[in-house]
C-alpha cells in the first residue's frame, strides 16, 4: 500500500497497537492464614531480600544513631552546653542527653518501614501485626495491662528490699518541679518513639527476617532478645533482666499476633523508669547501665507474669487474631 494511499478499514492495521496490561503492583499480596513471624513470605520474598534488608537495618541503626549524636553535638555547641561524650551522659546537661539519647534510637523507626517496603516488597504495616496495621485498640488494652503490672512489679520490689534490708530511699526521691518537668516533657514526646523502634528492630523485623526461612520463631526470638541485651550496657542480674524481658517480648509477640502487646510493656517500663530518676533529679542515672542487685528480679519476675497472664487473657477474651486474615 502507497504511504498516501487511505487506509481501508476492512483491512486489519498493518502495525497493530501494542496492548500493555495492567501495572503490577508495588506491594505483593500478605500470605493469608500466616502467623506474625511469616508475613514476609508473600510472593516477591527470594532468599536475598532478609539478608539485604537485615544489613541495611543493622548498618543504619549505628549510622542514624551516630548521625544525631553528632547533630546534638552541634546544637550543643551553639547553645553552649558542654559535650562530655560518655556512654551515660553525652553532654552536660543531663536532660539534653536524655533527649539525644532517645531521639537516636527513635530516628530508625522510619528506616525500619522503608527497608520493608522497598527490600521486601510489603506494607510497612505488617510489621505491626498480621491485620496490617497496628491494632490501636488492642495497644491501649495492654497499656492497660502494662500499667497494673508495673504497679504490682514495683510493688514486689520495694517488699524485697524491706524484706533482705535493702535501703528503700534510693529508689524513690523529690527534687522540685524544676528539675522533674523539662525531664517529664522529653520523656512524654520521645519514650514512645524510642520504645517502638526497638520493638521494631528486635521483635518485629528480627522475627520475620527469620521467618522467612525457617517455620519454627525460637531462632528469631532468643536473636532478637541477644540483640537486644546487647545493646544495653547492664552486667550480672541485669543481662539476665534484659534478654528475659526481649525473650517474652517475642513470644507474646507471635501469640498475639502483632507488636502492640511489647510496644505497650516496652513504654510504659521506660516511661516510669525515666519519670522516676527526673523527679529525684538523676535523669543521668537512668541512662546509667550495669550491675543489677538480685533483688530487682523478684519485681521483674512478678511484672512480667502479670503482664503475661493478663495479655494471653485478654486476647483470647477479645479473640485476637494471632494469624493473617
Amino acid at each position: 500500500m502507497h504511504e498516501n494511499q487511505p487506509h481501508d478499514p476492512e483491512q486489519p492495521p498493518l502495525y497493530p497497537p501494542v496492548r500493555y496490561g495492567a501495572p503490577r503492583p508495588w506491594f505483593a499480596p500478605t500470605p493469608p492464614g500466616a502467623r506474625y513471624d511469616h508475613l514476609a513470605r508473600n510472593a516477591a520474598n527470594n532468599w536475598w531480600r532478609p539478608v539485604v534488608g537485615s544489613v541495611i537495618v543493622g548498618m543504619g541503626f549505628f549510622v542514624i544513631g551516630l548521625f544525631v549524636i553528632l547533630v546534638g553535638a552541634f546544637v550543643a555547641a551553639i547553645v553552649g552546653i558542654p559535650a562530655t561524650l560518655r556512654p551515660d551522659r553525652l553532654f552536660g546537661d543531663p536532660v539534653f542527653s536524655l533527649a539525644v539519647l532517645l531521639l537516636s534510637i527513635a530516628a530508625v523507626l522510619p528506616l525500619v518501614y522503608g527497608v520493608a517496603a522497598l527490600v521486601q516488597r510489603r506494607r510497612p504495616g505488617t510489621l505491626s501485626s498480621v491485620a496490617g496495621r497496628l491494632r490501636w485498640s488492642w495497644l491501649w488494652q495492654c497499656v492497660g495491662v502494662a500499667v497494673v503490672a508495673m504497679l504490682l512489679g514495683q510493688t514486689a520490689l520495694v517488699v524485697t528490699y524491706v524484706v533482705t534490708g535493702v535501703d528503700t530511699s534510693t529508689l524513690f526521691g523529690w527534687k522540685g518541679w524544676s528539675q522533674f518537668v523539662p525531664g517529664l516533657v522529653v520523656i512524654a514526646l520521645l519514650v514512645p518513639f524510642q520504645a517502638a523502634a526497638e520493638e521494631y528492630v528486635f521483635r518485629g523485623w528480627v522475627l520475620q527476617a527469620f521467618g522467612a526461612y525457617l517455620n519454627s520463631p525460637w531462632p528469631g526470638i532468643l536473636l532478637g532478645s541477644a540483640g537486644f541485651a546487647a545493646l544495653h550496657a547492664y552486667t550480672d542480674w541485669g543481662i539476665v533482666d534484659v534478654f528475659g524481658f526481649g525473650v517474652l517480648m517475642g513470644w507474646l509477640t507471635i501469640r498475639s499476633g502483632g507488636l502492640e502487646a511489647a510496644i505497650a510493656m516496652h513504654v510504659v517500663n521506660n516511661t516510669v523508669a525515666f519519670t522516676a530518676a527526673a523527679a529525684a533529679g538523676q535523669v543521668e542515672n537512668a541512662l546509667k547501665q550495669g550491675a543489677v542487685p538480685w533483688q530487682s528480679l523478684v519485681g521483674t519476675l512478678v511484672q512480667l507474669s502479670v503482664f503475661a497472664l493478663g495479655v494471653l487473657y485478654l486476647a483470647k477474651k477479645r479473640s485476637v487474631r494471632a494469624f493473617s486474615g
